[in-house]
């Protein structure tokens, strides 16, 4: 009992964290191209990100994560999830934007690293992959995605 009584007044403190799905946050940044993941409201990492292509395609508001899937199937084109030509590449974090189901709009991957920073997207957040198989790792159903402008 004592241990835990430490533990928990240890991560009060914020001596000690541990990102769970309730206390972590993404914030995008469409104009400096940056994605922040967040936990305890510390800023724990920011990865360089490609947004829509107009400022209208990329959504501005805050939206929960609904849909976390590995190697993602393409299927405006039928590019199975793996293939190299799959434009969302390893990770897609489905973000549900009111009117769509969180297969829409998303935090994902590419197949071309280089729009990294750029506005080359269709409205989605695209990360490369290493990246977004960190952001994957930490993000939970639920957690809530701030894009802002």
């Amino acid at each position: 009992m004592k241990l835990k009584t430490s533990l928990f007044s240890l991560l009060m403190a914020g001596f000690l964290t541990v990102p769970f799905p309730w206390d972590s946050c993404i914030v995008v940044d469409k104009s400096a191209k940056k994605l922040t993941y967040y936990t305890y409201s510390i800023p724990v990492r920011t990865f360089p990100v490609a947004t829509g292509k107009t400022e209208e395609d990329t959504p501005v508001g805050t939206f929960p994560v609904v849909m976390l899937v590995k190697n993602p199937w393409y299927l405006k084109k039928d590019i199975p999830g793996g293939h190299p030509d799959n434009p969302l590449g390893t990770r897609w974090i489905g973000l549900e934007v009111p009117g769509t189901d969180g297969s829409k709009y998303g935090i994902h991957g590419t197949n071309q690293p280089t729009s990294i920073g750029t506005n080359g997207s269709s409205g989605c957040i695209r990360m490369k992959n290493g990246d977004v198989n960190w952001i994957y790792r930490y993000v939970r159903v639920g957690t809530m995605v701030e894009i802002i402008p």
